[in-house]
Formats: C-alpha cells, structure tokens, sequence
C-alpha cells in the first residue's frame, strides 16, 4: 500500500445571521477548516482536518499550502500505515533520517503552530486509512473502546444574566445534557458580573446537571481568582483557560487558590506543551483539539502524560466532523478519557459535512463501530464550500 496523493482543502461556510453567536472572539460569521483527503493507489482514502486557530473562523491559505507543498510531498509512495514513522519524518524534516536512527527528535524550526496543525491534519487522515483498511473502527486500533457511548456536554452560553438560565436549561431540554458549558470572562466586563450569570444559570440548571465555565484565556491573575470566590458555591465542575494560556505561573496560582478544577490545552502545540501544563500543576483537565496539537498520534502522547500524572483528558471538540471523530475515538479509548464537547453554536462541519451527524442522545454520544473514523464526507458539500484561487 502506498500513498497516491495529499490534497488539503480550505473549507469556509458561512453561517446565517440569524444562527450567529458573539463571544470574546467577535461575531462568528463562518466556521473554517482544512479537509485533508490522502489516497493511496490501492484507492483507499482517508479524510483528516487540520485547523489555523481555536475560533471558528480563520485564513486557512498557509495551513492549506503547508500540506499541499511542503509536508504532502514528503509522504508520496510511503506506506500510509507506518503513521508514527510518518509522523516524525514531517516533524523531524531533512533531518528524519537522524532522528529514525537515533531515537530521538532533531525538529524543523517551526515545531509549533501551522506546521503541528498540519501534522495533525495528515496524521488524522492516516489512521483513517489504517481502519478502513483493516475493516475496524479507529478506537479498535488504539486499545479498544471502554463502552458503547460516552458522555457529552453541550458548550455554548453566550446569553446574559437574564437569559442565559433559559438558554442552557434548553440545551439540557434539547438532547437529554446532563452537563453544559457557558462562556464567561472579559466580555461580561468584570469577574463579579460573569459571577452573576453563573449563578443565574446555577438557579435556572438546579443540583444535578454539571456546570463549567469558560473564559477564553480572558482574566488576569487577580480576576481569574476574585471569579472562583464568587463561584465555589455554585457547583462548577471545571473553570476552562482562566488566564491567557502562556502564563504557565499564572495557571497554578489560579489553580493553587481554589477548589474549582482547571481545564486547558485547546491553545496548546505538542505533547510538550501538555508535558509543561502536567509537570508545573497548572491543570487538572488536559483538553488536546487533535486538529491543532498534532493529530491521533500526538493525541495518544498526550493522553499518556494526562494518565500518568493523574490527570483527566476532556478533548477540545469545537471542530468539523473529521477532528470530532478522531476526539471521540481518543477518548474512548483512553483509561483518563472523561467527557466529550458538544458544540451548540451553529456548526456546519459537524452536521452536514458528513453523512454521519453525531447525535445525543440521553446526553450520551454512540461510539461508531464503523471502519476507520467512521464517517463519509459529501462531495458536494466539499464543493460548494471548497475556497479555490
């Protein structure tokens, strides 16, 4: 089996005005990726996803052509199954043959950022293959599953103080959530005001449904601690990216001063960056998107340093169809996996750019036993959406 061909794809739709949120990141106007598909000439094909930043939106130009011309070639007439081997050719560069041979890492300059993303793109599309060719699911392939379905939580909450109860009591309405995330942080102005929606929407969920909150990496020190004061007694499960992600000090006296658990990792590069998160206690919840930090590959890595420092794994899940997949079989299969991302704004790449919307059902998502990722991506969506130059 070789590979035939690497083609990225910038993916953009549009989302209608009427279905647009506003977050600290503006209004979303479209939700982007790049669809990596590899083929190889038995005519086999795997699909992957590679993403230029955390929001929805984005250029996608440089990511796209850092697959198309620089990290694709590479990997024309090679094995599509010898993924940890290809992994570290497209990390490693002219110099892979030093680090095949000498078991450890001589990387390209830039070892984070769009070259990581692009990776992961590749490296996705890749274990797709492995199970499509094997006729078994992904999660198969990595250990087995732990059970059938997996929980998930519905994340959105962008309301304010007088509706934000109602909007997340319909999410838990909508698909049986036993757990939900808002945002809050510098768009609510003051820590004490996103203290005033939390509890708002504590009130309007009751006891039983679990609550986190997000801040976007918004708050300084000093808010992000004033924040979990105002909140310890409203039941929050976890308070997400407290403080702007390269304040590693800043994270564990966040993390020392409360009781609150601490989420973070959707802003992070590489089983390095998570290796730095574990080993200065920033967090208590790892949360890899596999479209960013690197892949499947770099997802299990990553999983391994979560169980090993005791650590749960919460996949950062605000993606397309094919990097939700690949969250899902990682989790799945991970003794640390804990609980799945369900995004509630409107996300076209989740449901209709396969024919395999994952649904919830119970507050639960199914865990496919389809070959590969398990999806099928519709060409005609591709099409219409595809950004051509």
């Amino acid at each position: 089996m070789k590979i035939k061909s690497v083609r990225a794809e910038w993916i953009h739709v549009p989302i209608p005005e009427a279905q647009q949120h506003v977050s600290d990141f503006g209004r979303v106007t479209s939700f982007d990726c790049v669809l990596v598909r590899v083929e190889t000439e038995c005519g086999i094909v795997g699909y992957g996803e590679a993403k230029e930043e955390v929001g929805s939106s984005g250029n996608y130009r440089t990511l796209q052509a850092a697959i198309n011309e620089r990290l694709g070639p590479l990997l024309i007439g090679e094995d599509p199954r010898d993924i940890s081997r290809l992994w570290d050719r497209m990390y490693n560069g002219t110099r892979d043959h030093y680090a095949l041979a000498r078991g450890r890492g001589f990387p390209i300059l830039g070892r984070r950022g769009v070259t990581v993303s692009a990776i992961g793109g590749i490296d996705i599309a890749l274990w797709d293959i492995l199970g499509k060719s094997l006729g078994a699911p992904v999660w198969r392939l990595i250990g087995g599953r732990r059970a059938p379905r997996m929980p998930a939580y519905a994340s959105g909450g962008w309301q304010d103080v007088a509706r934000i109860g109602e909007q997340l009591a319909g999410y838990v309405e909508k698909g049986g959530f036993k757990a939900v995330k808002m945002r809050v942080g510098v768009i609510d102005g003051s820590a004490r005001r996103s203290a005033e929606r939390v509890r708002a929407a504590r009130a309007a969920l009751g006891g039983d449904v679990m609550l986190m909150c997000d801040a976007h990496g918004t708050f300084d020190v000093p808010e992000a601690k004033a924040f979990c004061r105002l909140v310890e007694d409203c039941d929050v499960a976890w308070f997400e990216e407290p403080v702007t992600a390269d304040d590693r000090r800043g994270y564990a006296e966040v993390r020392g001063s409360t009781s609150i658990a601490i989420a973070a990792g959707e802003s992070e590069f590489s089983r390095f960056d998570f290796l730095d998160l574990a080993e200065r206690r920033c967090v208590d919840i790892l949360q890899p998107d596999l479209a960013i930090c690197g892949g499947l590959t770099e997802g299990m890595r990553i999983a391994a340093i979560a169980s090993a420092y005791g650590l749960r794994l919460a996949p950062h899940l605000w993606t397309g169809a094919t990097a939700f997949a690949a969250g899902l079989h990682l989790a799945a299969a991970s003794s640390c996996g804990y609980i799945l991302e369900y995004s509630l704004g409107a996300n076209p790449l989740l449901h209709e750019l396969v024919e395999e919307s994952p649904e919830v059902s119970d507050g639960m998502v199914e865990v496919p036993d389809r070959p590969g990722l398990g999806l099928t991506i519709r060409p005609d969506f591709v099409e219409r959406f595809a950004v051509r130059h």
